[in-house]
């Protein structure tokens, strides 16, 4: 179903899901949306099961020609969409038709926006997933980018009767100061005042930012002495913190599969979507937070989820 025709592309605009798991030992990494929250929360505003595909747009979005009657729904950065040239709003469903033209302007807040449509993006699938990896050229368009005439397709599905929308107390903001909740390790051992300096410092998100990680700067973070600075490469998670040679951190993200720098934390789950809506120039601050807490609010965040789409969806 021709549901879009790319008059521009964007800077980086992919086909995402909620990712591809299970190949990680082959050298395939995860992928998928790096904004959890707002891919789930756009879904559930189209009728979609949470984890459908979607456009990730970074920084500005493409301009889209309406091919097809359907649903949309915008979440996460505010890049100031349009319709046929007037403002939409995001974090609602707007019924786009034949003959319109969608756009967005450069991120006002922010750095992720996110476009589900009725039924999901249709591309196929590669080894369970429609997951762009463009490092592995896999998955969406080709493995690439959406580009200029490209035709964007969607599955079957409903349009709605009545439109959605997200209640106000759930729309989340994006500062340019973040804070990320981490849990020490796992080789938090090769550190002692290191970790003081992590958990005290503020660090400066530098232009070293994209789907693989994000690159900090600050306090340098001292290795103890003795200790190796590197280790025999190991897997790999979204949220490890590496710290290389010069003391500057890295925030893993969901293209990486190995890393030999020693990580002195990782950020939970639920904090990943804020460090993925950030942009350069922004300050992250770590706070210390112990596993069982960890688990409480993955258990929070996840009762939350329900509450939203429960709420989304209506009596």
């Amino acid at each position: 179903m021709d549901t879009f025709l790319v008059l521009t592309p964007g800077p980086f605009t992919t086909v995402q899901d909620k990712g591809r798991f299970g190949y990680q030992h082959m050298g395939i990494p995860v992928s998928g949306v790096l904004d959890s929250f707002a891919c789930r929360v756009a879904n559930f505003l189209v009728g979609n099961p949470e984890g459908h595909a979607v456009l990730e747009n970074t920084i500005i979005g493409p301009q889209l020609a309406v091919l097809r009657e359907t649903d949309i729904a915008l979440t996460g950065a505010e890049m100031d969409a349009k319709l046929n040239y007037k403002p939409i709003e995001s974090w609602k469903t707007i019924r786009v038709k034949s003959g319109d033209v969608l756009t967005f302007q450069p991120v006002k807040s922010g750095c992720r926006g996110y476009l589900a449509v009725s039924g999901g993006i249709k591309v196929p699938e590669v080894m369970g997933s429609m997951s762009t990896y463009v490092g592995g050229k896999i998955g969406g368009y080709g493995g690439r980018p959406l580009k200029k005439g490209d035709i964007v397709g969607r599955c079957n599905g409903s349009l709605l009767d009545v439109p959605r929308y997200l209640p106000e107390k759930w729309i989340p903001r994006y500062p340019d100061k973040i804070n990320l909740r981490t849990v020490a390790g796992p080789q938090d051992d090769h550190f002692d005042e290191g970790l003081t300096t992590l958990f005290q410092s503020e660090f400066l998100v530098t232009p070293k930012a994209d789907r693989m990680g994000y690159r900090l700067q600050g306090t340098p973070i001292k290795h103890r002495e003795n200790v190796p600075q590197s280790i025999i490469s190991e897997p790999t998670m979204p949220g490890g913190i590496q710290v290389p040679a010069d003391g500057q951190p890295i925030i893993l993200l969901v293209e990486q599969t190995v890393g030999g720098y020693t990580k002195i934390a990782t950020v939970i789950s639920t904090d990943i979507p804020n460090i993925a809506q950030a942009v350069p120039g922004d300050l992250v601050k770590f706070e210390d937070v112990t596993l069982e807490k960890a688990h409480r609010i993955y258990s929070d965040h996840e009762k939350q989820i329900k509450a939203i789409a429960e709420a989304i969806a209506g009596p």
